[in-house]
């Protein structure tokens, strides 16, 4: 009972602790990864930095941090029902939540239904063709060489991840492929292609691969069935609107942040 308890407390401080208090483990993009309260943990934050074509374009827009926090939550938990292993334990905050540390295998794996970006520039395929069958690519992660396409042969090569990884990891993009088809398509909203990334997680000597980073509008083009507007982060990318509109649009439709029942104060005179 004091162990449970201790455990409950550095995580109520956590929740509660100021940034500069904790560890800074790793800055990215869009998150900062904090020392979680517990062995084996991270604290992910979310910002509301945004960035396109290997961050020669930059912004802050206010407010995506949070959306996106709440949507990697739902994606995560929705995961975690149909048995699919991901790194996402709980929401602390806003802006926060705690997930499991893993090692990040080097790769950042697409998933494709319809053609758009780069697959549409490198094979002269009109954006928004439907693909025969969804295709998974595999892009080297490392920033300061543009995340380059590579393929399992590289992968194998320079030792990346073994067969029984790529094979794993190909299961684990079609079944998060398959939830996030449908999820989306009971709201009206067309799943173009998404990138996740992968950890490995070791239990004694057994190790296993698990969804880890984030899966949010930032990682996904969404596309709206009917009109084809876009609900991504081609909206900051190609200057099409306001980005958090977009981004509260998808939380919306799924129903991820409460409706407001507040109505503006009536004038008495």
């Amino acid at each position: 009972m004091r162990a449970a308890a201790a455990r409950s407390a550095r995580i109520a401080d956590m929740e509660g602790a100021p940034m500069a208090r904790r560890k800074k483990i790793y800055e990215g993009k869009a998150k900062i990864l904090y020392e979680g309260p517990e062995p084996g943990t991270i604290v992910q934050y979310f910002k509301d930095d945004a960035t396109a074509f290997n961050a020669e374009k930059k912004d802050v827009i206010d407010g995506k941090g949070v959306l996106n926090n709440r949507l990697s939550e739902f994606f995560m938990n929705g995961l975690t029902q149909i048995g699919v292993p991901n790194h996402f334990i709980r929401r602390l905050n806003m802006r926060e939540q705690l997930v499991r540390n893993c090692e990040i295998v080097p790769l950042e794996v697409i998933v494709r239904n319809y053609a758009a970006g780069t697959m549409s520039k490198r094979l002269g395929i009109a954006e928004g063709t439907q693909l025969p069958r969804p295709i998974v690519e595999y892009c080297y992660k490392d920033d300061s060489l543009g995340d380059p396409l590579v393929t399992e042969e590289h992968i194998a090569a320079f030792g990346w991840a073994s067969q029984q990884d790529m094979d794993d990891i190909l299961s684990l993009a079609l079944r998060v492929n398959d939830f996030m088809s449908g999820v989306m398509l009971a709201v009206g909203i067309r799943l173009v292609d998404f990138k996740i990334e992968i950890g490995r997680v070791f239990d004694g000597d057994y190790q296993r691969l698990i969804v880890a980073d984030e899966i949010s509008p930032d990682s996904c083009r969404l596309w709206d069935i009917e009109t084809g507007q876009k609900l991504d982060k081609d909206v900051f990318r190609r200057d099409l609107g306001n980005l958090t509109d977009a981004y509260s649009e998808v939380a919306r439709r799924l129903g991820v942040l409460p409706q407001s029942n507040v109505t503006k104060p009536t004038l008495i005179n």
